[in-house]
C-alpha cells in the first residue's frame, strides 16, 4: 500500500486516526458491533473515534491493534492511504484549522463525520476543488479572502455590533462624524489614549516598504504614514488603527496594503478594523438620511452625488465602500456589487482588481482569470474620460448606466433614483489611473 505523511494539529490527528480505523474495519468486513466485541470497547465509543471526536488512550489503542491485527506503531502513525491523498492535502494546508466554521453555523464535527462516512465521495469532491484551484492559480490566500467575502455577503455586509462600537467611540470622544473628520482629531486620540507615535517622514527611508500607505511597528505603538497620503487617507488609516485597539483585535496585519495573508484571523480582524474606521468616519444615521434625500430626487445628478461624497470625505473609495454597508440593510438594495478597475495610461488595458458581490453575481460574469469586461460598460468610458484629463488632475468623473443583458431578463439600473421607485440594482465603481 502507498501512504502519505502530513503535518497535523491535535484536532486533525483525531480525524486521521478515525479515518484509519474505519478504513481498516471496512477492509476486514467488520461491523461496529463486531469490532466492539473484539476490542472490548463500546460501540458508541468506536463511533466517536471514527467521527474524529475521540482519540483513545494507549491501552485502548493496543486493544484496537490486537482486534484489527495491525501493529501498534502502524496504527498510530500519521500516514494516510493514498486513496485519501486529497484529504491529506487539505489537512496539510491547515485550511480546516483556519476556517471559522462556527461563523457560518457549521459544526466542525459534522464536517468530519461527512468525511468519515463517505471518504470516496469527499475525496472526489476535494480533488475537483483542488484541480480547479490549480488551474486558476488559486492560493490559500485567495481562499481565505474568498471565505471573508462569503462572510460579508451572508450578513449583507452590515454588522450592527461594529456600528455600535464606532458610535460609542465617537460619542465618548466627542467626534462629529456627520461631516468630514479631521486626521488631527484622530491622531490626538491615538497619541493621548493609546500612547502612539505617528510619524510621516520615516517610511520613505526604508527601501523595502516605502511604497506602503502605512506600517505599524509591532510592539512599539509607532505608526509610519506615507507622506503622499491626503487627509482622508490619513484619517482612515488612523481610524483603522484605533479600531484594532478599541475592538481588542490581537491578531492583525501591520501593513497597509497587506503584504501577506498569514491566517484567517488576520483577514477577518483587518476587515473589522476597516469597517469600524468607515463607520467612525461616516455616521450611519446621518448617511442614511442623506441617501434618502438623494434617492428622493426625480433625476440623477452628478453634482449632488459628488457633494454628498465631499461632505464626509475626499476619498471616493472609502465612501463607496461605506455605501456597501448602508444600502443593503437600510434601502433593501441587495443586488449590489462593488468593482475596482485599474488602468495604466496609454495601455488600453483595464484590470479588475477588487470586487464584492452581495447575494448574487452580476450578469454577465465568467470564471476565467483573464476575463474581459464589455468595453461599453460605464467603467471603461469613465476611465477613458479620466485619461483625457490632465495626468495629475484629482477632479472625479462620475457616470451612470442602465444595462440590459443579451439573452437574459436581468437588468442593472442606476437611473432616476427615487424613494418610491428605487432601482433593482445599485452599482458602484472605483477607478484608478496608474501613471507610473
Amino acid at each position: 500500500m502507498l501512504y502519505l505523511s502530513v503535518q497535523l494539529s491535535g484536532g486533525n490527528i483525531k480525524i486521521i486516526f478515525g479515518l484509519k480505523i474505519k478504513q481498516l474495519r471496512s477492509e476486514q468486513n467488520l461491523s461496529l458491533v463486531e469490532l466492539a466485541e473484539k476490542s472490548h470497547l463500546s460501540v458508541s465509543y468506536l463511533n466517536e473515534i471514527e467521527k474524529g471526536k475521540k482519540y483513545p488512550s494507549g491501552e485502548k489503542i493496543a486493544s484496537l491493534s490486537k482486534a484489527l491485527d495491525i501493529p501498534y506503531d502502524k496504527l498510530v502513525s500519521i500516514k494516510l492511504h493514498k486513496a485519501h491523498a486529497p484529504i491529506a492535502s487539505v489537512l496539510d494546508s491547515k485550511i480546516l484549522d483556519e476556517i471559522p466554521f462556527e461563523m457560518f453555523g457549521i459544526d466542525r464535527h459534522k464536517l468530519v463525520e461527512l468525511i468519515s462516512n463517505a471518504p470516496a465521495k469527499v475525496n472526489a469532491f476535494i480533488s475537483t476543488i483542488i484541480e480547479v484551484a490549480r488551474n486558476h492559480e488559486f492560493t490559500q490566500e485567495h481562499f481565505l479572502l474568498a471565505v471573508l467575502r462569503s462572510y460579508q455577503e451572508s450578513h449583507e455586509n452590515y454588522f450592527p455590533e461594529l456600528e455600535k462600537s464606532a458610535n460609542s467611540f465617537a460619542e465618548k470622544h466627542s467626534i462629529n462624524n456627520k461631516v468630514s473628520v479631521k486626521p488631527a482629531t484622530l491622531q490626538k486620540i491615538l497619541e493621548k489614549e493609546f500612547g502612539y507615535e505617528v510619524n510621516d517622514t520615516e517610511l520613505p527611508t526604508y527601501k523595502e516598504i516605502k511604497h506602503m500607505r502605512a506600517v505599524s511597528l509591532e510592539g512599539k505603538k509607532k505608526l509610519l504614514l506615507n507622506p503622499a497620503l491626503d487627509d482622508s487617507q490619513r484619517a482612515f488609516i488612523m481610524a483603522r488603527e484605533i479600531g484594532f485597539h478599541y475592538l481588542h483585535l490581537k491578531e492583525r496585519p501591520f501593513t497597509l496594503p497587506l503584504m501577506k495573508v498569514e491566517s484567517f484571523d488576520h483577514v477577518l480582524n483587518n476587515f473589522k478594523a476597516s469597517y469600524f474606521a468607515g463607520a467612525l468616519l461616516m455616521n450611519e444615521q446621518s448617511l442614511v438620511a442623506d441617501m434618502e434625500k438623494f434617492f428622493s430626487a426625480k433625476k440623477w445628478s452628478e453634482e449632488n452625488f459628488l457633494k454628498l461624497i465631499s461632505k464626509y470625505t475626499s476619498s471616493h473609495e472609502t465612501f463607496i465602500h461605506r455605501l456597501t454597508n448602508i444600502l443593503p440593510y437600510h434601502f433593501n438594495l441587495n443586488n449590489l456589487f462593488f468593482l475596482r478597475f485599474d488602468n495604466k495610461i496609454g495601455t488600453g488595458h483595464y484590470a479588475l482588481t477588487k470586487e464584492l458581490h452581495l447575494n448574487q453575481l452580476h450578469n454577465p460574469h465568467g470564471s476565467n482569470l483573464d476575463e474581459h469586461y464589455c468595453r461599453r460598460w460605464v467603467s471603461i468610458r469613465v476611465l477613458k474620460e479620466m485619461e483625457k484629463k490632465k495626468r495629475k488632475s484629482k477632479e472625479p468623473v462620475v457616470g451612470i448606466q442602465r444595462s440590459k443583458y443579451h439573452n437574459s431578463e436581468n437588468e442593472s439600473r442606476i437611473q432616476e433614483l427615487s424613494a418610491t421607485n428605487r432601482p433593482s440594482r445599485f452599482v458602484v465603481w472605483k477607478h484608478r489611473i496608474i501613471t507610473d
